[in-house]
């Protein structure tokens, strides 16, 4: 009983941030991200009666403490769901860098998830559900479920908080061009920074607009309308970043590069080319334009002082095995 899935990572445009259920991983607000296409985790799973615990393999290193721990825990969920008994050998990869701000948690917990169903030929789980189980191991996951444009619902119930696309991959050429200026692993993970978010000041305020702006952001997407899109998603970035700050303890992300290129972006879409920024819970910037401009955004950002590696990621697919 053994299956291996892929699910790349996905970069919200709307943002997820803070928690009104933190054992569910329901979230203060509905998101909408777009997946990565190549920027992917592999996962197998493995279900063996012989096994006396579960066992991981993280990028190529037997892990202990928290690693396992989270996937373990993400393995009961699964066995819960299908009265299983058994533990699992897990082998996974990711082909970019964790915990820097590329929402590695979410492409490694929706390959868990599909490879664990696959493995346990578990064929009735609908999408739907699948989304909601990955939500338990890293909230960003269930987005990484769908195929192309995908809306995370909050609700109040498990069965409610759910993922589906809003259009496919190939529905807009957007592009996702990343200015890596650190690979370090971040301090705070967001799974220890979500529980901060009620802390700031700000956040009653960032949660009470959120439909609003998804819903701007959803039209502009299904709509092609970039300068609408370019200015909902650098706000909901900044909105995000400021309940950061404005946390107890204040969380610091953004890097002095961070700040070089999000200028740079600025100045090159009044000059005329379609680009915003928007970041995740990371010094990383995610460049976020059309496809005709992408050559121009990954030349220029290879110029700005900080930026170390730049990463081009078209519209992707949901999870598969």
């Amino acid at each position: 009983m053994h299956a291996t899935a892929y699910a790349n990572s996905n970069i919200a445009f709307i943002k997820y941030w803070g928690n009104r259920d933190e054992t569910l991983r329901l979230p203060s607000n509905s998101s909408l991200s777009m997946n990565l296409n190549g920027v992917f985790t592999r996962t197998t799973v493995h279900w063996d009666d012989t096994l006396k615990q579960d066992h991981l393999i993280l990028n190529g290193q037997d892990q202990t403490g928290e690693p396992l721990m989270r996937v373990s825990q993400h393995l009961d969920a699964i066995r819960k769901r299908l009265n299983l008994t058994s533990y699992a050998q897990v082998d996974s990869e990711n082909n970019f860098p964790m915990g820097a701000g590329i929402a590695s948690s979410a492409s490694s917990f929706a390959a868990l998830t599909v490879a664990g169903f696959t493995a346990a030929g578990a064929s009735e789980v609908s999408e739907r559900e699948m989304t909601t189980i990955a939500r338990l191991g890293s909230g960003s996951a269930s987005r990484s479920i769908p195929t192309g444009f995908v809306e995370w619902h909050a609700a109040d119930r498990h069965e409610d908080s759910y993922a589906e696309s809003i259009a496919t991959p190939d529905h807009w050429d957007l592009v996702d061009v990343i200015a890596i200026v650190s690979s370090a692993h971040k301090e705070v993970g967001s799974k220890q920074g979500h529980p901060s978010a009620n802390t700031s000041d700000l956040q009653s305020a960032r949660v009470a607009g959120a439909d609003d702006r998804l819903q701007i952001c959803k039209t502009a997407i299904l709509d092609h309308d970039f300068d609408t899109f370019a200015e909902v998603v650098e706000r909901d970035s900044n909105l995000m970043h400021a309940v950061m700050m404005t946390s107890r303890p204040a969380l610091f992300y953004w890097q002095p590069a961070s700040l070089t290129v999000m200028s740079a972006v600025r100045r090159w879409r009044a000059d005329g080319l379609q680009v915003c920024y928007t970041l995740d819970a990371g010094p990383n910037v995610h460049c976020l334009c059309t496809a005709r401009d992408a050559e121009t955004i990954q030349r220029e950002l290879s110029t700005l002082d900080g930026v170390k590696d730049v990463r081009f990621a078209a519209v992707g697919a949901g999870a598969r095995s």
